[in-house]
């Protein structure tokens, strides 16, 4: 079964991936800077909250797009799908919070490691979603008072 793809649906998923790329550019750029400006082990924290950001990012994502596709697709028994969907979703999210925060607990307290470069790292989804959605957002926005 084909998906119907509308020009809002196809902006969200290109915003999206948008923000994965600014994501992964500006931690490229935080790092290379961490390692100029202080030392590799500085540059390491950041390289490790961003991936850890990143990671954490596109597997919520990845996660949203399965729960819609799923209720999309379940018809006449729309509402019993909806709501284990839901439950399925909320578990999975639980369950990788408490992941990430374990790791973050483990980085913290049993592994040296730069807290403001980890913290840097960590940011770079934050930020990258905000540099997006005010670029980008405006766009769709104009497009959106226009009727386009």
């Amino acid at each position: 079964m084909e998906k119907k793809r509308t020009a809002k649906s196809e902006f969200k998923e290109r915003l999206l991936h948008s923000i994965m790329q600014v994501s992964l550019l500006m931690l490229a750029v935080f790092t290379a800077g961490g390692w100029y400006l202080e030392n590799w082990a500085f540059a390491q924290a950041v390289l490790i909250g961003g991936i850890l950001a990143s990671g954490s990012f596109y597997f919520l994502k990845r996660d949203v797009e399965q729960v819609i596709a799923r209720v999309s697709v379940a018809g006449s028994s729309f509402r019993g799908v909806k709501n284990m969907e839901k439950v399925r979703f909320l578990v999975k999210f639980y369950a990788r919070l408490i992941v990430f925060g374990l790791l973050l607990f483990v980085l913290t307290t049993k592994v040296h490691i730069n807290i403001i470069g980890l913290v840097i790292g960590l940011s770079t989804v934050m930020l990258s979603v905000v540099v997006v959605v005010l670029s980008k957002g405006r766009i769709y926005s104009v497009q959106s008072v226009k009727g386009v």
